[in-house]
């Protein structure tokens, strides 16, 4: 099976479809890790993008039911520069050309992943379509089609991946990595957590629940009230797609929780604790999106080579630091990557610790 991506900037990358046929459109944008290909696929942060991954060689271990960080891929394409007809893993369900046809995501294999991620370090992430022959393979078409797709900039995309409904997440870690008794915690919750979902991965729930915590999940658009009422010991903001500033709901609804209980946030979940505190961000040229960014925690002096994925970020300039103090920063582009409130219990980091 053919198959082209297209870029709005006129680029063509003809290749070989495996997966889904079919077309897609998104913001195509690179990640950097060597592992991990169903986590990120799986992961609600990269709605309404394709995601091209430079390590050349993907799929070699398969697919299976417990490396999901949701309950479906969430990407709109995969781009690989070649793909693994084979897997060999003792817990591999299907290959990931069988993941990807199940659930409907066309991917593209064999193109110079070198070379498109060098324009999108160039030029910035940019959108895409991404086409199989059964659809359509015309250059000037496609080209089109991906000028005319939606911006990312001013997209509430968090209200197309969060839970529509309030629930009790109660699974941990045990099993997950081949040994049944890893993480596993039998003694009773010391604490009630109350999750936003703005886009939750699931092993953040399970570790929530490996360190001892009851956890409430809830709507993106749950409201204080509704939030402080089911009496949690904090509140934790988790990671989701898009910009933040259309999320302008959650915004408000964690202002009115400041000093109220303790809030902790993580990538999107940071942003909005950013707009929350009066704060501005700003999109990236070609975001963050792998498993080796050089973080530095200002107070320590410490370095952690951190998990990220995001396209934008919170403007240290509009923070009022005589009420917040900057905690973390990217020592590749020395964005903010992490802040804390020095009155309230409320802190945030931009990765994924």
């Amino acid at each position: 099976m053919e198959a082209i991506l297209a870029l709005e900037d006129g680029h063509i990358y003809r290749g070989r479809g495996f997966g889904a046929a079919g077309e897609r459109t998104g913001e195509v944008v690179f990640n950097t890790s060597i592992t991990g290909y169903q986590e990120i696929l799986t992961d609600p942060s990269y709605a309404g993008q394709i995601v091209l991954l430079t390590y050349p060689h993907i799929g070699n271990y398969g697919t299976n039911a417990l490396d999901v960080e949701s309950d479906r891929p969430y990407s709109e394409g995969l781009v690989v520069r070649e793909l693994s007809r084979m897997s060999s893993n003792w817990r591999a369900a299907e290959e990931v050309s069988e993941f990807l046809s199940a659930h409907n995501v066309p991917a593209i294999s064999h193109i110079d992943t070198r070379a498109l991620v060098r324009r999108l370090r160039q030029f910035g992430a940019m959108r895409g379509v991404l086409s199989t022959s059964t659809v359509d393979l015309d250059p000037d078409r496609l080209v089109q089609k991906a000028k005319s797709s939606p911006r990312m900039v001013g997209q509430d995309l968090v209200s197309r991946v969060s839970t529509r409904a309030t629930y009790e997440w109660t699974r941990g870690s045990e099993g997950i990595y081949g040994n049944p008794a890893k993480a596993k915690n039998t003694s009773e919750p010391k604490f009630h957590v109350v999750a936003y979902d703005f886009g939750i991965k699931q092993n953040i729930l399970r570790r929530l629940v490996d360190h001892g915590c009851r956890v409430t999940v809830v709507p993106a658009n749950c409201s204080a009230d509704q939030a402080l009422a089911l009496q949690p010991d904090g509140v934790f903001l988790s990671n989701g797609p898009g910009d933040p500033e259309p999320v302008d709901y959650a915004a408000e609804n964690v202002r009115k929780m400041i000093g109220k209980v303790p809030i902790f946030g993580i990538c999107l979940g940071h942003q909005i604790v950013g707009l929350a505190l009066g704060g501005k961000t700003f999109k990236l040229k070609f975001g963050h999106h792998g498993g080796n960014h050089p973080v530095m925690d200002l107070e320590t002096r410490k370095i952690e080579i951190t998990s990220q994925n995001h396209g934008f970020a919170v403007d240290p300039d509009s923070l009022d630091t005589n009420e917040i103090a900057l905690t973390h920063t990217n020592l590749n582009d020395h964005t903010l990557e992490g802040l804390r409130h020095k009155t309230h219990p409320l802190f945030s980091v931009q990765y994924h610790p």
